[in-house]
């Protein structure tokens, strides 16, 4: 088995842990010894073991010589678990090849200095860019304090995601609604606005694909969602949020929804009447959430996209066109091309009946 074949393997192991180990990264990691895989193991959930103890225990042959392959440097300090370098180490790899190295400034590039010290060979950057995507999530929280912004768009060849009068469900096809699904299994929350969440009457479950159910946040600034929404009757509500105006909270809506287990927080205004997207962030952060999927409206991904805070694009474009709908910018202002949001494609694919495109912001 070569390098590359392992991990491709090893990033395929790590996305197991998607939406079960943040705020820490997603690891997998393989043993190789004598051409053969003698041991895989992922971080399955956050505070418990890392992925190269994982597969250091499902080792299947004595470790010395063997190589192990990770997509993330090894830890060569004392966090939730002891260092994995040490035990590297102790149990006589001879070889170490990494994905990337990791991005904490106060860790990177430790754990390798620490295994060559030790005389171990380490290969790295064997498919770096791969390794980097899936940890993107992990990148820009350890490096900039902020959670990594995903939008979802459904919408039709002419840019709509709602008809005239307000008819929504369903423009995308059912396959493109099941990718939709395995997004939310994937992120920390998912986030809607009032009008949304009062107008579709969404779950924002997971139920299309495995995995856990994300927290739901609803930014609705006079608590104008009805008490009988979906998002506040099912068993999840209590891991949903509410983000309103302070002078909502006076309100007997406030004490119901916290009564029944929502939790209503208190926002400052931001740009003309919208919340101040940039606080509730902070807040989200300091909740551990670092991975937020925006799913609607237009007034919220206007105001995202204003705010320069969306960094991933996935956009499924349906085979109609619905002429004088919604559109999914309605209230982004652009005085000039030079001023448009600009964003690199990642990736185009048919998905049913639709276009699946995937695409990230484009660097300053």
């Amino acid at each position: 088995m070569s390098d590359e074949q392992a991990m491709r393997r090893a990033i395929e192991l790590a996305t197991r842990g998607n939406g079960r180990v943040s705020p820490n990264p997603r690891v997998g990691c393989v043993l190789v010894k004598d051409g053969e895989v003698i041991g895989e193991g992922w971080h399955k959930e956050f505070g418990g073991s890392h992925a190269e103890v994982e597969a250091i225990r499902s080792a299947s042959r004595p470790l010395e010589g063997a190589t192990l392959v990770v997509n993330l440097e090894p830890c060569n300090h004392f966090g939730k678990t002891p260092p994995c370098v040490q035990l590297i180490i102790e149990k006589k790899i001879a070889r170490v090849v990494v994905g990337m190295i990791d991005p904490n400034p106060e860790v990177s590039g430790k754990g390798i200095e620490a295994l060559r010290e030790a005389g171990i060979e380490v290969v790295v950057g064997v498919l770096e860019d791969e390794a980097q995507w899936v940890n993107r999530f992990f990148t820009k929280h350890i490096t900039t304090g902020q959670p990594y912004i995903l939008m979802k768009v459904g919408q039709s060849l002419d840019g709509c995601i709602a008809t005239v009068f307000g008819q929504s469900k369903w423009i995308t096809c059912e396959e493109s609604r099941t990718i939709a699904h395995e997004l939310r299994a994937e992120v920390d929350a998912v986030l809607v606005g009032g009008v949304t969440a009062a107008k579709d009457d969404p779950e924002l479950t997971v139920r299309m694909a495995d995995g856990r159910n994300p927290v739901r946040v609803i930014l609705d600034s006079d608590l104008s969602v009805s008490l009988k929404a979906k998002v506040f009757t099912s068993a999840e509500r209590h891991n949903t949020m509410v983000f309103c105006r302070s002078t909502a909270l006076t309100k007997p809506k406030a004490t119901a929804l916290k009564v029944s287990g929502v939790q209503v927080i208190p926002a400052g205004a931001g740009n003309g009447d919208y919340l101040n997207l940039r606080a509730i962030l902070e807040q989200l952060v300091s909740m551990n959430i670092t991975s937020v999927l925006v799913e609607g409206g237009a007034r919220v991904f206007s105001s995202f996209a204003q705010e320069n805070l969306i960094d991933e694009m996935h956009t499924f474009i349906a085979p109609i066109a619905m002429g004088s709908g919604l559109h999914t910018f309605s209230s982004l202002s652009t005085p000039s091309l030079n001023a448009a949001k600009k964003f690199d494609i990642k990736s185009v694919t048919s998905v049913g009946t639709d276009v699946y495109i995937v695409s990230t912001r484009r660097p300053a």
